[in-house]
């Protein structure tokens, strides 16, 4: 009996070790997509949301997707351009979007606006390449924060 029962301690350590390093897999760009992470959030911002969200799940979801802080290297990423893709039918929803499309876009030469049925306003982020890097769901930001981003991400074009 106690063979028994020392096996099924073993197995109960065996399931929580799996269960725990289940839960520091990182998950598909896509996947961080659809639970509303950009991708972009650091592991630091991921501990702050834990401070507020009891949500474990949340938490827990936010930690899958984010990257980790190390001298501050999400800031120096840039892009060579983007696509702001979005909704024509949705667009009602998202003033913000459209006063940035409307008043603003053309500062950005190398940011394309892109209508695609059915897609939530996002940004798609290319590299010098043109191949997609990062999507970045841009749903709730306000028109400020779209300019923001996009001085400090994409590349201005050189002049020729």
């Amino acid at each position: 009996m106690k063979a028994s029962i020392a096996d099924y301690g073993v197995a109960v350590i065996f399931v929580l070790a799996l269960c725990l390093g289940a839960s520091a897999e990182q998950l598909s760009s896509r996947e961080c997509e659809n639970l509303g992470f950009t991708g972009l959030a650091l592991c630091s911002d991921c501990n702050t949301l834990s401070e507020y969200v009891k949500d474990k799940e949340l938490v827990s979801d936010c930690f899958k997707c984010c990257t980790e802080d190390s001298n501050d290297a999400t800031t120096k990423i840039t892009y060579s351009g983007a696509v702001l893709e979005v909704c024509m039918r949705k667009l009602v929803f998202y003033p913000e979007v459209v006063s940035f499309i409307e008043e603003e876009k053309d500062q950005f030469p190398s940011v394309k606006v892109q209508y695609v049925f059915n897609s939530p306003p996002k940004l798609i982020m290319l590299d010098d390449a043109g191949q997609q890097k990062e999507t970045i769901r841009i749903d709730n930001w306000k028109r400020e924060h779209i300019l923001q981003f996009l001085r400090e991400k994409v590349k201005s074009l050189a002049a020729d």
